[in-house]
């Protein structure tokens, strides 16, 4: 499916990381789980997983305005800590845990491995396609700075001039101050960027408040057919020879 074979492609795409260009291997309940077996903490990764998602749509925007720069590791780690807290409280077994902290330490930097994530398919051959079809790339998360080393340990991080996170620029996708951050570090204008992500709020709509034109990849079952939208990144085409 071509977006619209009557335009030229966009200069740059800037794409979501997480549910866009790779996802949890498994569940988070089911990574969390394993880890706290290890710390003789038994739970089902089902309940944990649901409990998971409660905490972290609660949870306040990851951003963190004002603060250094030397601070925001820290920041982020304490931000995660505070959701998997919240998590393995709502599930009961908070208190079984001998030392959380370190056991959390523990969890976090599983994260920033290979280990736990998978890249879907379509992502590497339709990055390539768009490179190839000489459009910039860039990452545009609210991901913390993780992101980094996971993009690098999965082959992504080539294909990327710019990367531009939440918790660097002190706001959060869908605040237009982001948007306006990643198109700072390139000399084109807002009409010539497309940005890809998953959710409708932070992406698409996101997106549409800074003046960008915004597609959603909805990878399950799309929810929004009103919309812009597309299961994979293979689906999104575009006319290079225009």
């Amino acid at each position: 499916m071509m977006i619209n074979d009557n335009i030229l492609p966009p200069k740059l795409i800037l794409l979501d990381a997480v549910g866009t260009l790779f996802g949890v291997r498994e569940s988070v309940g089911d990574i969390y789980s394993k880890i706290a077996q290890k710390w003789g903490v038994n739970v089902c990764p089902k309940t944990l997983n649901q409990a998971f998602y409660k905490s972290f749509s609660a949870a306040t925007p990851m951003a963190f305005p004002g603060a250094d720069m030397a601070e925001i590791p820290q920041l982020e780690l304490a931000w995660w800590r505070d959701i998997a807290a919240e998590s393995f409280k709502a599930v009961g077994v908070f208190q079984e845990f001998s030392d959380f902290p370190k056991f959390f330490d523990h969890l976090y930097q599983e994260f920033a491995t290979a280990e736990p994530w998978v890249v879907y398919p379509d992502v590497i051959p339709t990055l390539t396609k768009w490179r190839n079809c000489g459009i910039e790339l860039g990452v545009l998360s609210n991901f913390d700075s993780r992101l980094y080393p996971v993009l690098e340990v999965l082959d992504l991080g080539g294909f990327f001039s710019t990367v531009t996170i939440s918790t660097e620029v002190g706001a959060a996708k869908p605040d237009p101050k982001i948007f306006a951050v990643a198109l700072e570090k390139y000399d084109f204008q807002p009409g010539e960027v497309l940005h890809i992500g998953d959710s409708l709020t932070a992406d698409y709509e996101g997106a549409k408040s800074a003046g960008i034109a915004g597609v959603l990849v909805e990878r399950d079952t799309p929810s929004t057919p009103d919309k812009a939208s597309y299961s994979t990144l293979a689906e999104i085409e575009f006319n290079c020879d225009r």
